[in-house]
C-alpha cells in the first residue's frame, strides 16, 4: 500500500499482533467503528492477509486499542493503529 494514494476519507491500518507488525492491504474509512476495524483485522490475520504477521486461526482482539491519527504535513494520509492494550494505556 506504500505506493497507493488514499482518498481523504480513507486510512491505512497498522496492526501489532503477538510481536509482529504489518499493514492491512486495503484502505478503510477513517471513521469506521472500532468493532468493524477489529473484525476486518481478525479476518485478515486469519487468512494471512497482513504482510509481516503470520496467519493464525484464533484471533481475539477484544482488549485491543484502536488509535487514530489524522493526516499531517509530515505524514500525508490518515492512519489507524490496532495494538494490544498496555498498563499505561
Amino acid at each position: 500500500m506504500n505506493d497507493v494514494r488514499l482518498m481523504a476519507y480513507e486510512a491505512r491500518v497498522n496492526v501489532t499482533w503477538r510481536g509482529q507488525n504489518g499493514d492491512l492491504r486495503d484502505a478503510v474509512a477513517y471513521d469506521s467503528g472500532d468493532g468493524d476495524i477489529k473484525a476486518w483485522v481478525a479476518e485478515a490475520i486469519g487468512t494471512g492477509a497482513v504482510e509481516g504477521v503470520r496467519a493464525e486461526r484464533r484471533v481475539d482482539l477484544r482488549d485491543f486499542v484502536v488509535d487514530r491519527f489524522p493526516a499531517s504535513a509530515q505524514i500525508p494520509f490518515n492512519r489507524i493503529f490496532l495494538r494490544p492494550k498496555t498498563p499505561f494505556g
